[in-house]
């Protein structure tokens, strides 16, 4: 089949398929989508799908602050 046929004339979805949901922000790490959007992305209008991708660029969907790691936890035990 040609690739002509699965073609469709909507904005396409921002899906990179790194489908992963940060725990802290809700949001995908790899599109930065949230739950819902990805969800509702078929049913929604094209007005609203380029509101949220012109919004994803400012998303942080996960954030690069370390959590503690190695110090923090050293720093506990001897507490």
């Amino acid at each position: 089949m040609s690739e002509q046929v699965w073609r469709r004339n909507e904005v396409e979805s921002p899906c990179v398929q790194v489908c992963t949901v940060h725990p802290v922000t809700r949001l995908c790490i790899g599109c930065a989508r949230s739950i819902d959007e990805i969800a509702r992305w078929s049913r929604m209008d094209p007005e609203e799908r380029r509101r949220i991708i012109a919004e994803l660029p400012s998303r942080d969907a996960a954030p690069k602050a370390r959590r503690g790691g190695r110090a923090a936890r050293l720093g506990r035990e001897t507490e």
